[in-house]
Order: C-alpha cells, then sequence, then structure tokens
C-alpha cells in the first residue's frame, strides 16, 4: 500500500490539477475532501492534469466527517505553514495520507491543535508566508517517497 494525497476543501482548479498530474506520476491516490472552489469537470482543472485524469486513483470525499470516516486518523500526516516541525522528520510509512489544506486557509485550526504531533512544515525564510500548494505537495510527496525508497536511484 502506498502513499496518498488529500486535499482539504481545495479552491484553485489549476493547483488541483496540477497536484493530480503528480499523483498521475506517482501512482499515488488523489482525495479532495469537499466542498470544492470549483467543479470537477472544470476547463482549467482538466488542462492543469492534461490527459492524465485517467491514471489518477480518485476520491472525493462530500466534507470533513466523511473523509474521517473512510481514512483513519493513525494514518494521516497533516502539513501546514503553522508547524513546528520539519517535513524531513515526518514519521513516512507506507499507506499514510498525506494531508493539505487549501489555498486561501491553509489546515484548519482546529485539525492543527486536535493533531499537534502530527503537524509538520516545509522549511522557509520568514519573507514568504506559504509555497503554492501544488509546489508544497510535491515537495512532501517527492520526501516521502525517498525516505521510503519507492523509486529507485537512476544510474
Amino acid at each position: 500500500m502506498g502513499l496518498h494525497v488529500a486535499l482539504l476543501e481545495p479552491q484553485i482548479p489549476p493547483n488541483t490539477g496540477n497536484v493530480a498530474r503528480l499523483c498521475a506520476g506517482t501512482g499515488t491516490p488523489l482525495h479532495l475532501v469537499e466542498p470544492l472552489g470549483f467543479s470537477l469537470d472544470d476547463h482549467e482543472l482538466k488542462r492543469a492534469g492534461l490527459d492524465y485524469w485517467d491514471a489518477v486513483e480518485l476520491w472525493v470525499h462530500p466534507g470533513w466527517r466523511a473523509f474521517r470516516e473512510a481514512i483513519a486518523r493513525e494514518r494521516c500526516l497533516y502539513f501546514s505553514a503553522h508547524g513546528t516541525r520539519s517535513h524531513w522528520e515526518a514519521p513516512y510509512r507506507h499507506g499514510c495520507v498525506l494531508v493539505f489544506g487549501n489555498e486561501s486557509d491553509g489546515l484548519p485550526e482546529r485539525i492543527r491543535e486536535k493533531h499537534a504531533d502530527s503537524v509538520f512544515r516545509i522549511p522557509m525564510t520568514d519573507s514568504v508566508r506559504s509555497l503554492n500548494l501544488a509546489t508544497a505537495v510535491g515537495i512532501v510527496l517527492y520526501e516521502a517517497l525517498r525516505q521510503l525508497q519507492v523509486f529507485e536511484k537512476a544510474d
């Protein structure tokens, strides 16, 4: 069982499309937690994901409660600019779900407080408040794949 990526209430279609393309390229299931800030038929979403949508194992959950019922808490690692520990320290394991908040609000405070021991951040200078969502997912996902040695090193 590999890794999973979850986006909580994503708002910007091209970001979600880029994350979908990343998931297609790594064989990672993508979970979208509603409400979404767009339709899954959105032109910009489809364009950003190019023709890779068929290669994405896509799960759409009708809200946080539905996501929690489908995914065990123990599997989740949360990522936020408000985390205190680096994503390099996250205990990545096969089957874990990398959970990200939306572009405007990030990971909700109630989730950060409830799961404080499982919230991590991507280190960056103080001059930047946060990274683009798709960029953040790419950084974390590839670090997890590296630590789990999912892809062999190229010769």
